[in-house]
């Protein structure tokens, strides 16, 4: 009876071979011999389990069209419930012998498709990564790394020019979707820079003379479609990007502001942060300004008003009235940029200019609004309140985003400290504690023993090894060249134009040599939105040179020293020294 159940077997196997178009290589466990006892039920029922690929043959078009089903299903799956089919009655052997004639190499790609597919890695299905480094994986800086956070090839991509303010360019690849805060971040990461969040990515026409930072949440592949082939992109610092949020009583003089001048009462520095942000308040900038005739080199004083709907000019004197106003730019369809040709290719009045430039399509000369102001508060002011107006809440976001950011990666990175002026102080360590010292007058005293100190510290050896100051070390007079403060010899007027680029913000500052003393340099130091010189003079004493801003009252020995001593403490200078105006090259 093993023997028939044996024949039988084969013969089953056989049409199931031919007729069903099954592989025997699915089969590994088909080897019977005399004394097994075979259970063709169970050895169905675990076929059955195979019937998901008779119905792939049948949608590719590779199933045999004299192919009978396996199981009876009702539902076109192959299964009936959790019941078998009972097995159809198997063919004699001559009818297998044909049929084994007659037999086709079998067609296994959609197998193999369907093994590809189950093998493919679905990003849903991955568990969430911490990420250790989420400001170099991630444009967003999450802190958990998952498949969809990666940055993906994109088939869009722009091939996009951006220089430095030397000149040097570097091509980068930019897709649709990447904003300017994402090209800077590449840019940062690719040049070993210090990510500040003050880098910028500068929209620059040169023919015009026009330039403005991009905001963070900026899309720079539509901007870069409305430049024209001349135009490009920079590079740069902006310390004066965010500024006005923490200062914002510096950027919003009392007489600019309509409400005080309404109320004739001051503002709280909270309130007036509220009042540009918040879209359903009416914020009002007010005052003069010079106004660029239309096709003439003639400048017009007119009294305007900035609102949320739009840049404004009375036509009779200082009149608000409905009838009198006169719309001139709306905010929505243009940006505002800096002139950077000088008041001589306009005949400006001043040398406070910008311009309101429509921001769709290639613009012409006679269609931009050449505006000039007073003075540089005054410029300032109008900027920053076009920018408040037309972005409102987005510019919070943007100036809260790195801080968050930071906070949420603070569990899978180090924290880097910050240098501030809260946390530059003046100290002494005489004692076995340190303690902070609050007295302006102690404070200067302990910086003339510090200089002291240094200057016993820097006694240099000579080639015999034992100290002299007969023979000092060329270091101390060229180590200042490899810091990023430090520019060399500049004129005047660049440093003027280098710290104006950077954004006028209190405590920035560099170093340069001096033009009229070939053996002295230069301060060039920004406060109130002004820019100072301050030469650093070289003294002699006991054959050893000295370096001092002060007459020779606080001496240090080299220029690194002297500007960290002021990083610390005010000193003679009316602020401490705080952003270092630097150039980087790509």
């Amino acid at each position: 009876m093993a023997t028939v159940g044996i024949v039988a077997s084969a013969e089953i196997i056989l049409w199931l071979v031919n007729d069903l178009g099954l592989n025997l290589f699915l089969f590994p466990c088909m080897f019977f011999t005399a004394e097994d006892d075979v259970d063709l039920e169970a050895l169905v029922n675990d076929m059955a389990s195979l019937s998901s690929y008779e119905s792939i043959y049948a949608t590719c078009g590779t199933q045999h069209s004299d192919s009978a089903p396996l199981l009876h299903c009702t539902d076109g799956s192959g299964l009936h419930g959790n019941r078998a089919a009972p097995l159809p009655r198997a063919p004699s052997n001559k009818v297998a012998a044909h049929k084994l004639r007659r037999s086709q190499p079998m067609h296994i790609h959609a197998v193999r498709r369907l093994q590809e597919e189950e093998l493919q890695v679905r990003p849903a299905s991955l568990p969430a990564i911490p990420n250790p480094f989420p400001e170099l994986c991630s444009p967003s800086g999450s802190p958990v790394l998952s498949p969809g956070s990666l940055p993906q090839p994109s088939d869009s991509a722009e091939q996009t020019f951006v220089f430095s303010e030397d000149g040097v360019g570097k091509v980068v690849e930019v897709p649709a979707d990447m904003t300017a805060r994402d090209v800077c971040q590449f840019l940062v990461y690719k040049n070993h820079c210090l990510d500040d969040n003050c880098w910028s990515l500068v929209e620059h026409h040169s023919l015009l003379g026009l330039e403005r930072c991009l905001e963070d949440h900026e899309l720079v592949v539509p901007v870069q479609a409305c430049m024209s082939p001349e135009s490009k992109f920079l590079f740069r610092k902006n310390y004066a990007k965010y500024e006005f949020f923490r200062n914002p009583l510096n950027f919003f003089p009392e007489q600019m502001l309509a409400w005080c001048q309404e109320t004739n009462d001051s503002i709280p520095q909270s309130q007036l942060l509220q009042n540009f942000l918040n879209s359903s308040s009416c914020p009002e900038i007010q005052g003069f300004l010079y106004m660029k005739e239309t096709g003439r080199k003639s400048w017009k004083k007119l009294y305007m008003f900035l609102r949320r709907s739009g840049l404004y000019c009375s036509t009779k004197g200082m009149s608000k009235e409905p009838r009198h106003l006169q719309l001139l730019s709306d905010l929505e369809d243009s940006n505002i940029f800096t002139v950077t040709t000088g008041r001589k290719m306009h005949n400006a009045p001043t040398d406070y200019q910008f311009c309101i430039k429509p921001s769709k399509g290639r613009t012409e000369l006679k269609e931009l609004k050449m505006l000039c102001a007073e003075d540089e508060q005054s410029r300032t002011c109008w900027m920053t309140a076009f920018r408040l107006l037309k972005f409102g809440i987005l510019l919070y976001q943007n100036y809260k985003s790195p801080h968050q950011r930071k906070t949420a990666i603070s569990n899978f990175t180090t924290p880097v400290r910050s240098v501030s002026e809260n946390s530059l102080v003046a100290m002494d360590f005489s004692g076995r504690t340190g303690r902070v010292i609050d007295n302006p007058v102690e404070a200067q005293s302990a910086a003339m023993e510090e200089g002291h100190t240094w200057r016993k510290r820097s006694q240099r050896i000579n080639v015999l090894g034992s100290p002299s100051p007969l023979h000092p070390s060329p270091l101390s007079s060229v180590i200042h060249r490899t810091q990023l403060w430090f520019h060399g010899r500049i004129m005047r007027e660049e440093s003027h134009r280098m710290i104006m680029q950077q954004g006028q913000v209190d405590g920035l500052f560099l170093l340069r040599d001096s033009q009229s003393n070939p053996k002295a340099f230069v301060l060039t130091l920004c406060h109130h939105q002004k820019i100072k010189h301050f030469q650093i003079l070289p003294f002699e004493e006991e054959g050893q040179v000295f370096f001092s801003l002060d007459d020779g009252s606080t001496k240090f020995t080299d220029l690194i020293h002297l500007v960290e001593f002021y990083q610390l403490n005010r000193g003679v200078l009316p602020c401490k020294l705080k952003h270092p105006c630097t150039m980087v090259a790509l």
